[in-house]
C-alpha cells in the first residue's frame, strides 16, 4: 500500500510539471509587443480555466464516488441544463433590459441556489428511496436535464434573435468572457468550498466501498450524501456561469486520472484529476487560439474527444458484462 501511495505521489509531480509547462506556453507564446494587454488579459483567461478545471474535476470524482458509476457526471445528470433554463427565463421575461435587472453577481448566487435545490431535490427522491438507485438516478436527470433543455429551447424560438444573443453566449463554453468581478467571486466560492469539501474528502474512501458497508462503518450515509450533493452543485455553477456548459470534460478528466493514477485514495486521485483537468483545459484552450484561431470554441473540442472516449467507456463495460 505504501508503494502504491508513492507512485500516486510521484505521479502527481509528474502532472504537475506537465501543468507548468502548460501554463508557460500558454502564457508566453507569441505574446507580440503589447506585453501591458496580453500579459493581464491572459492572466485572467489562466484564473478562469484554473477555477474551471479545478471545479469540472473535484464535483466530477465526488459524483462519480457517490452513484459508484465512472461513466457519470453531474453534466449528463441536468445540472447546466438547470442553468441554462434560468438564463433563457430571465432574458425570456425582461429582454434587452435584462443586465439593468439583474447583475453578473446576482445572476450566479440565484443560479448557486437553484443548482442546490436541483440537488436536495434528486436526493429526496432518489437517494432515499433504497438500495439500488443508479438506474433510477440516471434516468430521472436525463429525464429532468432533457425536460429543461426542451424548455428552455421552446423559449429560445419565441424571443427576439437579437436577445437570443444574450443567452447564446452560455450556451457554448468560452475562455474570452472577461467578467473579472464574476471571477474573483467564483473564486472565493471555489476557495471556500473546497476547504469545506477537504474536510469531508476522507470520507469518500468509505462511500466507495457501497451504502450498506458505510453505514455499517458507522457513516451517517444520507448526511454525507446530502453535503456532497451540494459541493458538486455550487462547484457545477461556478464553473458554468463563468465560461457554459462542457459536457464531456468530467468524464474525460476522471476516467485518465483513474487510468493514471491506481490509488483508491480520494485525496491523491482528487488532486492529480484537478491537475490533469487543468492541463487539458489550458491545452485546449492554446489549440483553439494558435492553432484554429478560433475559428472554434474549447468546448466542442472537449466535447468531441470526450464523446468518443464516452463512448468507448460504454462498449469496454458491455464487454465486461
Amino acid at each position: 500500500m505504501e508503494a502504491k501511495k508513492m507512485s500516486a505521489k510521484g505521479k502527481i509531480k509528474i502532472l504537475i510539471a506537465g501543468l507548468i509547462i502548460s501554463i508557460l506556453a500558454f502564457m508566453c507564446y507569441n505574446m507580440g509587443p503589447n506585453l501591458d494587454y496580453v500579459i493581464p488579459t491572459r492572466l485572467i483567461r489562466l484564473s478562469t480555466m484554473l477555477v474551471v478545471a479545478v471545479s469540472i474535476a473535484y464535483s466530477s470524482v465526488i459524483f462519480q464516488t457517490l452513484t459508484n458509476n465512472r461513466i457519470l457526471t453531474p453534466s449528463i445528470m441536468g445540472y447546466e441544463a438547470v442553468f441554462i433554463l434560468f438564463q433563457t427565463c430571465i432574458v425570456f421575461t425582461y429582454g434587452d433590459k435584462t443586465f439593468q435587472v439583474i447583475s453578473d453577481t446576482t445572476n450566479f448566487f440565484i443560479s448557486v441556489v437553484l443548482m442546490v435545490v436541483f440537488s436536495l431535490f434528486l436526493y429526496l427522491i432518489i437517494f432515499k428511496r433504497g438500495r439500488n438507485n443508479l438506474f433510477h438516478l440516471l434516468l430521472t436527470g436525463l429525464v429532468l436535464g432533457t425536460l429543461f433543455e426542451t424548455m428552455s429551447r421552446f423559449m429560445q424560438i419565441l424571443i427576439d434573435p437579437n436577445e437570443f444573443t444574450m443567452i447564446y453566449t452560455h450556451l457554448f463554453a468560452s475562455f474570452d468572457k472577461m467578467n473579472t468581478p464574476l471571477l474573483l467571486v467564483s473564486t472565493i466560492v471555489l476557495v471556500v468550498t473546497l476547504i469545506i469539501g477537504g474536510y469531508y474528502v476522507k470520507y469518500l474512501d468509505i462511500l466507495a466501498l457501497g451504502r450498506e458497508q458505510a453505514i455499517n462503518l458507522g457513516l451517517d450515509y444520507h448526511q454525507l450524501v446530502r453535503i456532497f450533493m451540494i459541493i458538486i452543485s455550487i462547484l457545477v455553477s461556478v464553473s458554468t456561469a463563468l465560461v457554459g456548459p462542457i459536457t464531456f470534460l468530467g468524464i474525460l478528466v476522471t476516467n485518465l486520472t483513474y487510468q493514471l493514477m491506481k490509488t483508491t485514495k480520494h485525496s491523491l486521485t482528487i488532486i492529480g484529476c484537478c491537475i490533469l483537468s487543468s492541463i487539458v483545459v489550458i491545452s485546449g484552450q492554446f489549440i483553439t487560439e494558435h492553432v484554429f484561431n478560433f475559428s472554434t470554441e474549447i468546448s466542442i473540442i472537449i466535447n468531441f474527444i470526450g464523446g468518443i472516449y464516452f463512448l468507448y467507456l460504454i462498449l469496454k463495460s458491455r464487454r465486461k458484462v
